[in-house]
C-alpha cells in the first residue's frame, strides 16, 4: 500500500516538469490562503473569508497585484509579511527555489529536476544550472536591496517618514516592483508620488529589470567583460529580441499614453509637460505587467484602455517576473507576418532564420491566450454589469498578471472573482507549462502526408 501511494504521488507531482511547476504553485497558494485567513493576518483580528484570502494569495504568488481589499488597511504587519513572502516566492519561481535548495544540499541535480528548472526559468540550456540559479538569486537580491535602500532614503528625508516606516515601505515596494507584483501600501497606489521622479523612476527601473527576464540579465552581465576586451556585444538572439522589443514597446507606450491623455483632466491634464512625460513613461512601464499606478486608471480614455490591453497582453520577457505572452512570442509572430508579406520562404530576424517549431509554439501560445481572454471576458460580462471595456481590461490584466484595474475588482461578484483567480493562475503558468510541454512532446514524423493548400484570407 505505501508503495502504491508513493507511485501515485510520483505520478501526480513529479513525473512531468510542467505538472511539478503547477502543483508547486498551487501548494504555495494554498499555504498562503491558510495563513491569510488567520486572525493575526488582519488588522482588526478577525478571520478573513476564504475567497478574499484565496484571491489575495493567488494574486501575490502569481505576482499580479489585483486586490479585493485594501492591502494597507485590511492586513496587519503579519499579513503584509505573508503577502511579501508570497510575492518573492512567486516571482523567483517555485521550482527555481526548489532547485537551488537541492543544489545547496546535495550539490547536484537529477535530470528531471534540471528539466523542471529549465521549464520554469526558460533558460536556453540545462548545462550549468547551479550558476544560473545562483545568478538569479544574486540579481534578485542586488536589485531589491539597491532600490529598497534608495526608496527608504527618499521617504526618510524627502517625506519626513520615520526611519523604520521609510525602510519598511521602501523595501516592500522594491520587492513588489522587481517581482512585477504591483502590491502597494497605499490605497491609491503611487498617486501621491506622481510628481516625484525620485520615487517613480527607481520603481520603474526595478520593474523593467525584473520584466526583462533572468537569462537576459545574466547574459548581459556575463558579456559585459567580454565586450570590454573585444569591443563586441555577443548577445544571443533571445537577449537581443527581448531588449529591442521591450525598448520599442516602452517608447511606443510612452508616446501613445501622452498623446491620448495629454489633455485629460482626470489623468495627465493637470501636470506640467515634464511631469506628463514622466507619468506617461511610468504608466507605459507599469502596463507591461507591474500594476502600480500614479494616475487614476478609472479616468483613462477608452482609447487608452484598449491600447493598454495590447501592452498587457504582450507582457515582458521570458523567465522574468512579467506575464503576458512574452515579447519574444510577439517578435516571432511579427517576423513571420513580415516574411509572409514579403513572400519569403523563411522567417528571419536579426540575421537569423527562425526554426519552424518556434513559429508554431509562438502561434499556439498567442492564440490560446486570445481564446482564454475572450472566454473569460464573456464569462465576466454575464455576472457583472460593469462596462465592457472595464471588464476586458480586468480580464487582460489578470491573464497578463499585471494588476492594473479601473476599480471594479472588489465589486465583481463571487463567480467573477473565481474566474479572475483561475485567469491569474493560468496566465502565470500557462505559457510556461505550454511551451515546456510542446518542447518535450516534439516528435519527428517518419513520413509526409500529401500537401494541400486551402484558400487563406
Amino acid at each position: 500500500m505505501p508503495g502504491r501511494v508513493a507511485g501515485v504521488w510520483h505520478s501526480l507531482f513529479t513525473a512531468h516538469p510542467a505538472r511539478t511547476v503547477v502543483s508547486a504553485f498551487a501548494l504555495v497558494i494554498g499555504v498562503g490562503t491558510v495563513l491569510l485567513m488567520l486572525p493575526v493576518s488582519s488588522q482588526d483580528g478577525s478571520t478573513t473569508g476564504v475567497l478574499t484570502a484565496l484571491f489575495t494569495s493567488t494574486s501575490a504568488v502569481c505576482v499580479t497585484g489585483l486586490v479585493v481589499v485594501d492591502t494597507a488597511t485590511h492586513w496587519s504587519g503579519f499579513g503584509e509579511g505573508v503577502i511579501l513572502a508570497l510575492i518573492q516566492v512567486g516571482g523567483f519561481g517555485i521550482m527555481a527555489m526548489a532547485s537551488l535548495l537541492a543544489l545547496l544540499v546535495s550539490g547536484k541535480l537529477r535530470l528531471r529536476m534540471q528539466l523542471t528548472a529549465a521549464a520554469e526559468t526558460k533558460s536556453l540550456g540545462i548545462g550549468d544550472i547551479r550558476r544560473v540559479l545562483l545568478g538569479v538569486a544574486g540579481c534578485t537580491l542586488i536589485v531589491e536591496l539597491a532600490v529598497g535602500a534608495f526608496l527608504a532614503l527618499r521617504l526618510r528625508f524627502g517625506y519626513d517618514r520615520s526611519f523604520g516606516e521609510a525602510a519598511y515601505s521602501g523595501f516592500f515596494h522594491a520587492v513588489s516592483a522587481f517581482n512585477n507584483a504591483g502590491f502597494g501600501l497605499h490605497g491609491d497606489s503611487l498617486t501621491p508620488y506622481a510628481q516625484d521622479p525620485w520615487v517613480t523612476l527607481p520603481i520603474a527601473a526595478a520593474v523593467i529589470l525584473g520584466g526583462l527576464g533572468f537569462p537576459v540579465l545574466l547574459e548581459v552581465l556575463r558579456h559585459r567583460t567580454r565586450r570590454r576586451t573585444t569591443g563586441r556585444r555577443n548577445w544571443s538572439l533571445h537577449t537581443r529580441l527581448t531588449v529591442v522589443t521591450s525598448t520599442v514597446l516602452l517608447l511606443v507606450g510612452t508616446v501613445m499614453t501622452c498623446l491620448l491623455e495629454w489633455t485629460n483632466p482626470g489623468t495627465l491634464g493637470p501636470f506640467d509637460w515634464d511631469e506628463k512625460i514622466l507619468n506617461g513613461f511610468f504608466y507605459s512601464t507599469m502596463s507591461r505587467t507591474a500594476g502600480f499606478n500614479a494616475i487614476d486608471i478609472g479616468a483613462l480614455n477608452a482609447a487608452t484602455i484598449f491600447f493598454t490591453c495590447t501592452l498587457m497582453f504582450i507582457g515582458g520577457g521570458s523567465a522574468g517576473t512579467a506575464g503576458g505572452i512574452k515579447v519574444t512570442t510577439f517578435s516571432v509572430l511579427a517576423a513571420a507576418m513580415l516574411a509572409e508579406v514579403r513572400g519569403e520562404p523563411n522567417s528571419t530576424v536579426m540575421g537569423r532564420r527562425l526554426a519552424p517549431h518556434a513559429l508554431r509554439q509562438a502561434l499556439t501560445v498567442a492564440l490560446l491566450g486570445i481564446g482564454l481572454v475572450i472566454a473569460a471576458t464573456l464569462a465576466l460580462l454575464t455576472v457583472t454589469k460593469a462596462p465592457a471595456e472595464d471588464v476586458l481590461f480586468e480580464a487582460v490584466s489578470a491573464f497578463g498578471t499585471v494588476g492594473l484595474s479601473t476599480g471594479i475588482t472588489a465589486d465583481i461578484p463571487v463567480p467573477g472573482q473565481l474566474i479572475l483567480i483561475l485567469l491569474m493562475f493560468v496566465g502565470r503558468l500557462g505559457p510556461i507549462t505550454l511551451v515546456s510541454s510542446l518542447a518535450l512532446r516534439e516528435r519527428t514524423r517518419r513520413y509526409q502526408l500529401p500537401e494541400e493548400r486551402p484558400v487563406i484570407g
